[in-house]
C-alpha cells in the first residue's frame, strides 16, 4: 500500500478509531489528515511519521509502506513508549521485547491481527 493516508486509515480502522482521534491524542494538526486524504500531501516528515508509527506500534517503514509486516515494531519499542523505554538499561529493554514479541504469538494464536 503506497498511500500513507490509506495505510492510517487502514491501522485507525483495526483499532477502531478515527483520525481525528489520532490528531487529538499525537498532537497533530487535522489539517495534516485531510491534506493527505485529498493528495495535496503525499509525506510527511521523520518526526511526525514516528510520531504516527508509535501511536499505533508500527514501524516507520510499515507505516510508510516499505515493509510488508508490522511486526519489527520490536525495534520501535522505544518509539512506543518514548522516553520511558530510553531510561531502561539492555537487560530490561529485552524483557519488554520479549513481553511484546510474547503479546503478539498471543494475538496471533487466538486469531486476532
Amino acid at each position: 500500500m503506497g498511500n500513507l493516508y490509506e495505510m492510517i486509515q487502514k491501522l485507525c480502522t483495526q483499532r477502531g478509531i478515527r483520525p481525528g482521534r489520532l490528531c487529538d491524542e499525537t498532537g497533530l494538526s487535522r489539517g495534516l489528515m485531510t491534506d493527505l486524504k485529498m493528495g495535496r500531501k503525499k509525506s510527511v516528515n521523520a518526526e511526525t511519521a514516528q510520531k504516527i508509527a508509535g501511536y499505533f506500534g508500527v514501524s516507520v517503514g510499515y507505516l510508510l509502506g516499505q515493509n510488508d509486516t508490522a511486526s519489527d515494531i520490536l525495534d520501535q519499542v522505544d518509539v512506543a513508549f518514548y522516553g520511558d523505554f530510553k531510561e531502561l538499561d539492555e537487560e530490561q529493554k529485552e524483557a519488554v521485547r520479549d513481553m511484546v514479541r510474547l503479546m503478539r504469538a498471543r494475538r496471533t494464536s487466538n486469531g486476532e491481527k
